[in-house]
């Protein structure tokens, strides 16, 4: 019997690393936040309100400021609008909120993006939508010439707005929607993921050829398998052309409950553990400001943020010692406040301390009526099961890591 020679545990270390790396990317800066590798993964929503009723717009966008959603997108169909914008970014910078705003613009927008861009810190825009093609059902494809022209068009109606976020410093979305490719994209590349990469590289390269780099691409779709593939392809395409721009990861009208949240996990987090991605929204058919628990969990769950306690907890059986969901909710309770910790409740000794061997601190079931306080591996000391949690509070501030609740 041969053991693992240590240059073959290095290699096979490596190939299954529990460290995400992330794809290098630019930095792209959204007002004071930046976007890209060198940063945390970026949460971002978008409100429900009509932007011309720019009171609870204003509102609704507090809401999500209050529960740390870092980057808002507001629906911006008009040039008043647009001017609302304005109204709204006082109202909130009067009130000490800078949560960097992005505008929503589709269909012909260049009058709309270009009195928005004077407002906000970053313009979505849908390629699909940005030039109308106007629908011909007996069509079964496009000339060279006529794609060609169409773009054309396309730089014509875009240099301006460009110019304007390039002055501006300012940054732009480019962002693709599987459900809205242009009829050129569809009968050239099907309605497909590489259609979705061509189009959103059309647009990269007219940035490209006016020297903006500002760029940030998303690839969204309803169904999971193919936002993934799309985010997938265009990310290989980007790196091969030497566009390290970075990416928005969202699973477009997921729906809501459980299913929406799932939905938007399997697409999100499969992309984020395999190092793409540097901002997200969890679109669900819900208040916005529900988006944001979950956007927070899928990074802390990957290691990518650690933005709350994170709760060890086992499934319970017929070892434990006493109501592990009861006392699981007493935990959390009394601990969910702070922040960058690790804290496991056990039900027996079986499962506990080796399986919560990473966490900062340990609760488990010793004996009938008794728990064990762990600091990490560490058994600190055994209390009656009616003052654990209590002692565990203790435990904490001993340590110099507790902090008063608000």
């Amino acid at each position: 019997m041969s053991l693992t020679k240590p240059k073959e545990v290095n290699n096979i270390s490596k190939r299954y690393s529990t460290q995400i790396e992330r794809r290098i990317t630019k930095t792209v800066m959204v007002g004071d936040i930046g976007i890209g590798s060198d940063h945390p993964v970026r949460i971002q929503s978008m409100i429900n309100e009509d932007t011309m009723d720019v009171e609870n717009a204003t509102l609704a966008i507090k809401r999500l400021h209050d529960v740390d959603c870092e980057i808002v997108r507001l629906t911006v169909p008009s040039v008043a609008h647009a001017k609302a914008v304005g109204e709204i970014k006082k109202k909130l910078r009067d009130n000490g909120i800078n949560t960097p705003l992005v505008a929503d613009v589709h269909h012909n927008g260049m009058k709309i993006a270009m009195e928005v861009a004077k407002h906000v810190d970053k313009v979505r825009i849908n390629p699909g939508l940005f030039v109308f093609e106007k629908s011909d059902p007996t069509r079964t494809e496009y000339s060279y010439e006529e794609f060609d022209s169409i773009k054309k068009t396309i730089l014509k109606r875009f240099t301006p707005l460009v110019e304007v976020l390039k002055s501006q410093d300012k940054a732009l979305r480019i962002g693709v929607n599987h459900g809205s490719l242009s009829e050129r994209m569809l009968f050239t590349y099907g309605d497909t993921p590489l259609g979705m990469t061509e189009s959103a590289m059309e647009f990269v390269k007219i940035c490209d050829e006016l020297d903006f780099h500002n760029i940030i691409i998303s690839m969204k779709a309803s169904r999971a398998p193919v936002m993934m593939a799309a985010y997938r392809m265009i990310a290989d395409r980007l790196d091969s052309e030497g566009y390290n721009y970075p990416l928005h990861l969202g699973v477009t009208e997921a729906g809501d409950g459980d299913y929406g949240r799932i939905k938007s996990t399997a697409g999100i987090a499969t992309l984020l553990a395999e190092g793409l991605g540097d901002t997200i929204r969890v679109s669900l058919t819900e208040a916005p400001e529900k988006e944001i628990p979950v956007g927070y969990s899928i990074l802390q769950s990957l290691g990518l943020r650690k933005t709350m306690v994170e709760y060890i907890s086992c499934p319970s059986c017929g070892r434990t010692l006493f109501n592990l969901e009861e006392v699981v909710d007493k935990v959390r309770n009394a601990t969910s406040h702070l922040t960058g910790l690790d804290i496991a409740v056990m039900g027996c000794i079986v499962n506990g301390p080796g399986e919560m061997a990473d966490a900062d601190y340990g609760y488990v079931g010793k004996g009938k009526g008794t728990i064990a306080l762990y600091r990490r591996k560490e058994e600190i000391r055994r209390v009656p099961e009616d003052e654990g949690v209590q002692a565990l509070i203790q435990l904490i501030k001993d340590d110099g890591k507790w902090i008063d609740p608000e």
